[in-house]
């Protein structure tokens, strides 16, 4: 299982690179788990969910009351799995919340994949103090 992850802020040269690596992810049937929170980060989605891979959506609040109708049929097939490290109380996304999502899916994950990563931002600290294998797609 590969983790996505990304800056919030990316160049606009990076969205290619993430639209045809999440292409590539699905065509070969690769698991991805991320946050999809981000604006790539959710068009990086709308490819994964034209496949039928493994997908898995990592909260940084609790779980929602409500699942998004395109979300419906995947939860349905057992494509799409929702995780969340919260109770359903945490309502909104923090930079704290966010953190600690991203720690466990690098702790979930076999490798992590970059679309970008702003040096010296959060992602960049957080990214440092990981072993797993890194690919940066810029």
């Amino acid at each position: 299982m590969t983790a996505f992850l990304c800056s919030r802020k990316v160049p606009a040269s990076v969205v290619l690179n993430c639209y045809d690596w999440a292409i590539e992810q699905r065509e070969n049937g690769n698991c991805v788990i991320s946050g999809f929170h981000s604006q790539l980060e959710k068009d990086v989605f709308h490819y994964l969910l034209k496949g039928n891979q493994p997908i898995i959506i990592a909260l940084a609040r609790g779980l929602k009351e409500k699942i998004e109708p395109e979300l419906i049929k995947p939860l349905e097939e057992g494509r799409i799995l929702i995780i969340s490290p919260f109770d359903k109380t945490v309502k909104r996304v923090t930079e704290q919340t966010a953190e600690i999502r991203n720690k466990m899916m690098i702790e979930l994950a076999d490798n992590i994949t970059v679309g970008f990563v702003k040096k010296g931002g959060n992602l960049d600290i957080l990214l440092k103090s990981t072993n797993k294998p890194i690919i940066k797609l810029i």
